[in-house]
């Protein structure tokens, strides 16, 4: 299996946006409204190029509160989630 690119969903700086990352060079990849928005009816999925990859989402206090992995049979088989 090849490996997927990496990016971060965080929130913007001085801004109420959430903003998804690539993090091979920090490339903004997507702007959404609200973290909901980010999360719901796969909007994070369909903003990410090719529809794969693996993403590390923060809470507003920058701690990392999950990470998911697209598509879903991307996901390693010994992951605990």
């Amino acid at each position: 299996m090849t490996d997927l690119p990496k990016y971060t969903l965080s929130p913007a700086p001085q801004s109420d946006a959430w903003v998804l990352r690539a993090d091979d060079g920090n490339t903004e990849v997507a702007r959404f409204d609200t973290k909901t928005d980010a999360l719901a009816g796969g909007a994070l999925e369909a903003a990410l190029p090719d529809g794969r990859g693996s993403v590390k989402i923060q809470r507003e206090d920058g701690v990392f509160e999950e990470e998911r992995t697209y598509p879903r049979s991307a996901d390693p088989r010994r992951s605990p989630g």
